[in-house]
């Protein structure tokens, strides 16, 4: 029989989701393997706090995508915002292009460390970030990279983008709260997904729980709708009481979150999870799938100040990924206020107590990934419904 997509699809959704199939060639484009470096060692060079510190922020424009034009603009304003909320700070904010070129991004990493930066934020890119962070490791200097690529983190790299580690850990916990012992995993076939898929087993069995059926399917339409009967048959012989998806809202989500219910994944009996941000496509939210589903949320009263300000500012609503320069500057700018000479080493940077960034609470961890305070939300109505709110301290948050 000839797969189809199910009928249950509207007119509006069906356009979404081939647009959405469109985007499946660019996702985890950026990914590469990272250099394996000591991550033991504390990394980073004295400074004079009662002087001006200089930051080099290397951002993806030169690469001749105006796309990347723009998203460098937007990281250097919110950084420059970041600097005129600290209080007896001052920063020497140097900005260098990057591009997308590893040569080229590690060629200016040196050219910042030799015109006297004492700590580099970015690159964005994942095959930029090694090839800065090794170009200036021997220098002894740490790199704040803009990705959220788990293979690049470690030695003098940090990772500012949100974490599927970071996600997993948030979801599985809650997750066990409500009685949930046995997960589904079902991922795309792409690195990402495979990462994905990683985070979640480290997480179930990181909280004493079982994995029960792992599936994965090809990212495309016919791929999906071909996979499904399998996976479905995988996670009910395994007795899965919640399903974990990977899949992104403006990708194989509509797709997968469809399939799976049709194939006899019942949202009313299995949980479906989500690693993703479910809400980052209004339209997501009323896949059968998702309804009564978990994922998580930043801190929305912290994300809706920053928009507001940042639009406020420069008279734009500012890139989704542009608040990690802006958490960058804020945490470089907190170790300065203490009057350490040693504020940007690597004992300083992971402090547990963390920093307030523009999607709230966050904190970098010695290994280069980082975790954020987050939300717990479910889908009512084909609505977002918060069922936990995102912690404003680490203390509070029982970490």
């Amino acid at each position: 029989m000839t797969a189809m997509l199910p009928q249950a699809t509207t007119p509006n959704l069906r356009r979404w989701v081939a647009r959405a199939t469109a985007l499946f060639a660019f996702l985890w484009m950026a990914a590469c393997v990272a250099v394996p470096m000591n991550d033991a060692t504390d990394t980073g060079v004295a400074i004079d706090p009662s002087a001006p510190v200089q930051v080099a922020l290397l951002v993806p424009g030169g690469s001749g995508d105006s796309n990347d034009a723009a998203l460098a603009r937007n990281l250097e304003n919110a950084a420059r915002m970041a600097m005129a909320d600290l209080n007896g700070v001052e920063i020497d904010l140097r900005v260098y292009n990057s591009g997308a070129n590893p040569a080229q991004a590690a060629s200016v990493a040196t050219q910042a460390v030799d015109e006297g930066a004492k700590i580099i934020i970015g690159p964005l890119y994942g095959e930029t970030v090694n090839p800065v962070g090794n170009a200036v490791a021997a220098r002894n200097i740490n790199v704040l990279a803009l990705s959220n690529n788990p293979t690049v983190a470690g030695g003098n790299v940090f990772v500012l983008g949100a974490t599927f580690d970071n996600t997993a850990k948030r979801l599985v916990s809650y997750a066990r709260q409500t009685g949930v012992e046995r997960f589904g995993i079902v991922h795309a076939n792409d690195l990402g997904g495979q990462l994905g898929r990683d985070a979640i087993v480290a997480a179930v069995q990181e909280n004493g729980a079982q994995v029960a059926g792992v599936g994965s399917y090809p990212l495309s339409q016919q791929g999906i709708v071909t996979a499904t009967p399998q996976i479905a048959e995988t996670l009910k012989a395994a007795g899965a009481q919640a399903v974990f998806l990977t899949a992104g809202a403006n990708a194989d989500l509509p797709l997968i979150a469809t399939s799976l219910p049709e194939a006899g994944i019942n949202p009313d009996v299995t949980r479906y999870i989500g690693l993703t941000n479910w809400a980052a496509a209004p339209q997501a939210l009323a896949l059968p799938g998702v309804q009564g589903g978990l994922f998580t949320v930043p801190d929305r009263g912290m994300v809706a100040n920053f928009e507001s300000r940042y639009r406020a500012t420069y008279n734009s609503d500012p890139h989704p990924l542009a608040g990690l320069a802006y958490d960058g500057i804020a945490a470089i700018g907190a170790l300065v206020a203490t009057g350490n000479r040693n504020a940007l080493t690597k004992s300083a940077l992971t402090t547990r107590q963390g920093f307030q960034g523009t999607n709230g609470i966050f904190r970098l961890l010695p290994n280069g990934l980082n975790e954020r305070g987050l939300a717990v939300a479910t889908v009512r109505g084909n609505q977002m419904v918060i069922l936990q709110n995102a912690p404003r301290s680490f203390s509070r948050s029982g970490s």
